[in-house]
């Protein structure tokens, strides 16, 4: 790929992570939801609740946040509540296991994952570049350990 590619599609990366964190997306406390978490990462000052509903099957009805943090916090969790709602609990694992690969750029996304995950992944990939800047993958990865964490039953999440 040249120079000129590279440098397109870096811009419209920045601006896909700018639109969501300045319009996220499923940002609101929703009434019906029982399960929440709290997510901190210290290093940055992100701070997220994350709010799920679970459907009788297991599969997420509806996933929400409210919180305040930098522009890749903020947008991962507003694409992470939108690609997320639909999915099984297992699911989500997977696809979580295959974004914070992704974003660390440790080892192969699992091929599996990534088959049944294409589209998904591909809207991700945004966020990928964080790869470059370690301290950045905490505040990409927040949203993600804040709804595992709500899912299983625990209150807190944190980056550390």
């Amino acid at each position: 790929m040249d120079d000129a590619i590279d440098d397109d599609i870096r811009a419209l990366y920045q601006e896909v992570i700018l639109d969501h964190g300045k319009n996220p997306r499923n940002f609101r406390h929703p009434d019906d939801a029982p399960l929440e978490a709290h997510g901190n990462n210290p290093l940055c000052g992100d701070k997220l609740t994350v709010y799920v509903r679970l459907g009788e099957d297991k599969k997420i009805e509806d996933a929400a946040f409210e919180g305040r943090g930098c522009a890749i916090s903020i947008a991962s969790a507003s694409m992470m509540t939108g690609i997320l709602r639909g999915k099984s609990v297992a699911e989500m694992e997977r696809l979580f296991g295959a974004f914070h690969t992704m974003c660390t750029g440790e080892g192969e996304i699992d091929a599996a994952a990534a088959e049944e995950f294409e589209d998904d992944i591909d809207k991700l990939k945004v966020l990928s570049g964080v790869k470059q800047f370690p301290m950045r993958v905490k505040c990409a990865t927040l949203a993600w350990h804040t709804i595992n964490a709500a899912i299983l039953g625990e209150q807190d999440a944190s980056t550390e």
